[in-house]
């Protein structure tokens, strides 16, 4: 396992930012890390990368305890967070090549990540002068100097235009080829994009941990329909594989099913078995955002 996490409690005064939480991450996977703000994601990246201390539980990454060998943790591991931390007056290879020194990798090395985070083209102007999306790079490429085996990302594509997403997702996705990566992000199509896996968390507790395969072999089928009469809820009932039944208004109704399979056949033929007239029939099938909404309100 690159990340094994048991029981991790970290509490600020009387606030419990995280609740006796446990996960793992396998080597070689991409894990979306989501949550409302404040749900305790950028705690547990940190508590991760040994910028701070759990008061509970165990953190291991690549077989090394956070709190016992914090050193073996920070030269397996690559973290850009949130607030990218630049100086913004140094030229691009010349701020690389500082964080560099501190690693003590090779010129040759150096090349490689300019070249890998797409930056060849800026590297002699400062680092002011870089759009929002460039400045990303920046900072992956500092992540990335000492070849980690993790690299976690808190919030890698806030503020980026749609072209940046674009290319910092494809990014990530390449990186995620060779190493294993842990990232946070509010977009949900960043997760669908490039995930393997995602963990969900709220008010300091994982509340789903799933591949994104098996979420949508689980997903329910959400259906609005309405009929050109009143229909009463017990008679609906009849329809098979309905778990739930709302009425919006009149003869309008969202029905959901406990299978993805498309169920509006189904429907077709309760309305014509009862004498009704389907006027309209729409799928809402769940998404990763609708899921993500009904989980953590």
């Amino acid at each position: 396992m690159s990340i094994i996490v048991e029981n991790i409690t970290k509490t600020y005064g009387t606030q419990r930012a995280l609740d006796a939480i446990s996960f793992t991450i396998e080597s070689g996977q991409i894990v979306g890390f989501l949550g409302p703000n404040g749900a305790g994601k950028s705690t547990m990246m940190k508590i991760i990368t040994t910028y701070i201390s759990q008061n509970e539980g165990l953190v291991e990454v690549n077989g090394y305890d956070v709190r016992t060998k914090p050193m073996s943790v920070k030269q397996s591991v690559g973290y850009l967070p949130e607030h990218n931390p630049l100086y913004l007056e140094m030229y691009v290879k010349e701020y690389i090549q500082f964080n560099a020194s501190v690693h003590k990798v090779s010129k040759r090395r150096i090349e490689e990540v300019i070249e890998q985070v797409g930056l060849t083209p800026e590297i002699h102007k400062k680092i002011k002068q870089l759009s929002k999306g460039y400045r990303q790079r920046v900072g992956l490429a500092v992540a990335l100097l000492h070849d980690p085996e993790v690299l976690i990302l808190d919030e890698p594509t806030t503020g980026l235009d749609p072209n940046q997403l674009i290319e910092i997702r494809g990014l990530i996705r390449e990186i995620g080829k060779t190493k294993t990566v842990l990232f946070s992000t509010h977009i949900m199509q960043e997760v669908e994009a490039v995930c393997d896996r995602v963990i969900i968390i709220n008010k300091g507790k994982i509340v789903i941990d799933k591949k994104l395969n098996e979420l949508k072999n689980d997903a329910e089928q959400i259906i609005e329909v309405e009929f050109d009469l009143r229909v009463e809820e017990q008679l609906l009932q009849e329809i098979p594989k309905l778990s739930k039944i709302i009425n919006l208004y009149g003869n309008t109704w969202q029905l959901t099913f406990s299978t993805s399979n498309d169920m509006r056949p189904s429907i077709f033929d309760f309305a014509h078995d009862n004498g009704l007239k389907l006027l309209q029939s729409q799928v809402k099938n769940q998404n990763l955002e609708s899921l993500f909404r009904s989980l953590t309100n």
